[in-house]
């Protein structure tokens, strides 16, 4: 029994590495048409001529054959102009719990006066559009807005296929575990088994990331203070600030100055002392150049 172990062991890792290997090609996942996955197309078929066929490597009929929905992530971004911050926040956290979603960050804060806010929010999917009109109803000036949608459901069946065979590789595993008779077969059977179960945490996890976030859209919104019509922009206040900071700042590079001639001071007097003897000595020699009378 423990050589017969060894062999079917053997052959049955070798099998569950191949299988991954060819799960995670892009080449696994054909389509004849762009626009539609293969089970889709392959299920529409089956429908159409009325008969049922077992996938390979499967058992099954017709009733078996899963269809597999488009699964698309959209995310959206608005910067947008309100009247009152606060308020506006409360607002959107309303229209999101309206559409069944939820205040995934809110953030607000003040910087030089001027306060801003940021609340990102996570709806169904097929509200997005409703909610997205919702916020531009509460701005006073949209600066920016952008939607984004992103095909996911190609990379979600390659997942569902890797799936597929680590479960059928941990059944594998499961009937070699009945079998084994000695301690070291055991062991083996079980880290092999343990390995594939951590794949297919792995592979649960992220279908379950690309589920959430095709199911549900992410919008972050940027809030920002806007000016009451035929306030004017001109800060006598700032201007004030800003020439007094310029002043400070002309005081520091006279001083700065001041101190290097001083540090430097000895120096200084060194050269001098040497170029008024050098004056000195020309003088000297010129006056008794000159003819006597």
């Amino acid at each position: 029994m423990k050589n017969s172990i060894k062999p079917i062991l053997f052959i049955a890792t070798l099998a569950a590495l191949l299988a991954s290997i060819a799960c995670s090609s892009p080449s696994t996942v054909s389509s004849p048409a762009p626009a539609a996955p293969p089970s889709y197309q392959s299920s529409k078929s089956m429908s159409a001529d009325g008969a049922s066929a077992p996938e390979a490597g499967g058992a099954g009929g017709a009733g078996e054959t899963s269809t597999t929905d488009r699964k698309i992530v959209r995310t959206g971004s608005i910067k947008m102009e309100v009247s009152d911050i606060s308020k506006s926040q409360a607002d959107i956290t309303d229209i999101a719990g309206q559409a069944k979603g939820y205040v995934v960050s809110s953030i607000q804060r003040a910087e030089q006066e001027e306060p801003t806010g940021y609340i990102s929010i996570r709806v169904p999917a097929g509200s997005f559009n409703d909610v997205m009109q919702k916020l531009r109803a509460l701005a006073v000036k949209v600066t920016y807005e952008n939607t984004n949608s992103q095909d996911v459901t190609e990379q979600y069946m390659d997942l569902e296929a890797q799936l597929k065979n680590y479960q059928a590789t941990e059944a594998q595993y499961l009937e070699l575990l009945k079998k084994a008779d000695n301690v070291k077969d055991i062991l083996e059977v079980q880290r092999e088994l343990s390995n594939v179960r951590g794949n297919i945490e792995r592979v649960k996890g992220k279908m379950q990331y690309l589920e959430r976030t095709s199911d549900m859209s992410l919008i972050e919104i940027t809030l920002a203070k806007s000016r009451p019509l035929g306030e004017s922009t001109w800060d006598v206040g700032g201007i004030f600030k800003a020439a007094v900071d310029g002043l400070i700042v002309l005081g520091q590079i006279v001083l700065g100055i001041l101190i290097w001639l001083l540090v430097f001071s000895p120096a200084w007097i060194i050269v001098l002392v040497i170029i008024f003897l050098v004056r000195r000595r020309k003088k000297a020699q010129a006056k008794s150049a000159l003819p006597k009378q």
